[in-house]
């Protein structure tokens, strides 16, 4: 991650830095203003790339780049009273207007000088991005109102300057270390995104990836199954799923030499095996939403910057009444919100949770979001686990009787610092039984319990990589290997419970494993407090003979004597 590259940290920390003194305070906009030019030079290498692709294994290509763009407000729209003569003006008018897109390049424009660069990006450059997918597209529709605002030609040229050398570090770094030239760019985004002073104040934490990748393994995704995130930030469980689906479909065609990342986890970036049914499948498959619209388009251009064209990234509050999918995915995986609360009012009202925290309200929206035999991985506060308020007991009841609560895995408290020191838990559960049914059997039948004590990195507020992978891929290799049979020692770090020891009365399906956890007491031994006095003493004054000490007037030895 990049925590271990000292120089491409200390390069963002720098463009960072720029932007501040630039006159760009406030941390999201920052970020959305570096992202547009993350994103400007991204197109640039990833179009070179692809048209190279196509020559060596000659195929055609069309550059995003060749050609004419015209800028929609000068784009020739004839109507019926125009005359003949009036047409031929209108496109008059959309030729003078016309820019050759080969200028709309990064590797173009980085040689202007300062303030033909500023006027060039923002007048062309940055309505080229705006209009990329086209008019209709869901990516032109949500940047409609994003603008660029980057005020200074300087700060422009230097921006542009570092970020060629934060791309050339993450080349190297891709050529030395073997990490997938999208993953370290992901880790230069997630630094980015975690410089966002606001995040946490509604109770939104930027999952860890390495999280993420836990939680990819553990559910599996694989092509052609729908998958969402109903609260998706920036994206990061979408691109978690894409690179699990990617990785395999890679290893399946017989990838050699896919070493596993500092976490333990194999992954690779878009594969070059990947058919073009296989593309369109992937790209069909990744669906979010967000109540943010910064969020929206920064989502949108970090699945473009991994190589989705067109990402499934909207703007919607899935908790409201406006929202009405239901059974709709295969997979959901989620970190939504914590200790926000939503208006009654506002509610949908499939949702049958007495309550307004949105904690509570988003699990139960998973699950009516999941098609009978679906998946959810969601990270929820300790809290729900174990809560006796009534919507808490409710839910843990719900995803015992209608679903197959499959695993409950706590982390520590120190998995989202630097934002907060939150406990959480990861719950996995497979939707059984839709709302409406009537349940003949309870769909649980044992629950998985792993305490995690560590995920490979210290739990203070740097979050410095430590030596090995903490418990992430002990988790995962004894979740696919669970056995109710054999897992019954309470004393373990991970053990299976029945549900209807969990349902009881006494329990009243609190799901702690401290709950059901059987704890050791080691007996210890203590020296007898003569020994422990003649070693006071001795450490006090030194080897000093009785008559010596008692001569002694003052001082702790005197105390203790």
């Amino acid at each position: 991650m990049l925590q271990n590259n000292r120089e491409l940290k200390n390069k963002i920390d720098q463009l960072w830095n720029k932007f501040w003194s630039g006159g760009i305070s406030n941390p999201l906009t920052a970020i959305e203003q570096i992202t547009y030019l993350l994103f400007m030079k991204r197109l640039d290498d990833l179009d070179v790339k692809r048209q190279s692709d196509a020559e060596w294994i000659g195929e055609g290509y069309t550059s995003k780049f060749e050609g004419d763009w015209i800028p929609p407000e000068y784009r020739a729209r004839r109507e019926e009273k125009d005359t003949e003569s009036d047409w031929a003006r209108k496109q008059e008018d959309e030729k003078r207007y016309a820019v050759e897109k080969r200028t709309l390049r990064w590797s173009e424009f980085k040689r202007m000088q300062a303030e033909e660069m500023l006027q060039h990006v923002q007048g062309k450059v940055f309505p080229f991005l705006k209009d990329l997918n086209g008019s209709e597209s869901n990516f032109t529709h949500h940047m409609r109102n994003a603008v660029f605002i980057i005020p200074k030609p300087a700060l422009l040229v230097e921006a542009v300057k570092t970020i060629d050398e934060i791309f050339e570090v993450m080349e190297r770094d891709s050529r030395e270390n073997g990490q997938a030239f999208q993953d370290i760019q992901g880790d230069v985004y997630e630094m980015l995104l975690s410089e966002i002073a606001t995040a946490g104040k509604n109770g939104q934490f930027r999952t860890p990836r390495h999280i993420i990748k836990l939680m990819a393994d553990l559910v599996q995704p694989q092509l052609g199954h729908k998958i969402a995130d109903p609260a998706c930030g920036s994206g990061g469980f979408l691109l978690g799923a894409y690179q699990y689906i990617v990785t395999q479909l890679a290893i399946n065609a017989g990838a050699k030499d896919l070493m596993p990342d500092e976490d333990g986890f194999v992954r690779t970036s878009v594969a070059a095996a990947l058919t073009e049914k296989a593309k369109s499948i992937l790209a069909g498959s990744l669906w979010g939403y967000d109540i943010d619209a910064t969020m929206v388009r920064l989502g949108l251009m970090n699945l473009m910057m991994h190589g989705i064209d067109e990402p499934h990234i909207d703007y919607k509050d899935t908790l409201s009444k406006s929202y009405t999918e239901e059974s709709e995915y295969d997979i959901v995986m989620a970190n939504p919100p914590f200790t926000g609360s939503i208006d009654r009012g506002d509610i949908n009202e499939n949702l049958q949770l007495s309550t307004t925290k949105t904690e509570l309200l988003f699990v139960e929206n998973i699950y009516r979001l999941l098609k009978k035999g679906g998946t959810a991985c969601v990270i929820v506060p300790q809290g729900v686990l174990s809560s006796s308020s009534g919507a808490f007991k409710t839910l843990r009841q719900l995803l015992m009787e209608y679903c197959d609560l499959k695993a409950v895995i706590t982390m520590p408290g120190g998995v989202f610092k630097p934002y907060a020191g939150v406990n959480t838990a990861i719950l996995l559960f497979t939707k059984v039984w839709g709302p409406k049914d009537k349940v003949a059997q309870p769909a649980t039948e044992y629950v998985w319990f792993y305490e995690m004590a560590a995920d490979g990195y210290s739990l203070d507020d740097k979050r410095s990589k430590q030596e090995g992978n903490g418990d992430l891929q002990d988790i995962i290799a004894k979740y696919h290997a669970r056995n109710p049979a054999t897992e019954t020692d309470r004393t373990a770090k991970c053990f299976v419970v029945p549900r209807t020891e969990i349902a009881n009365e006494k329990n009243g399906y609190d799901l702690s494993p401290s709950r059901y956890k059987t704890n050791v007491f080691e007996a210890a031994r203590y020296e007898a407090p003569g020994e422990i006095l003649a070693q006071l003493i001795e450490a006090e004054v030194g080897d000093v003979d009785e008559a010596e000490l008692v001569k002694l007037r003052s001082g702790i030895v005197r105390e203790l004597l």
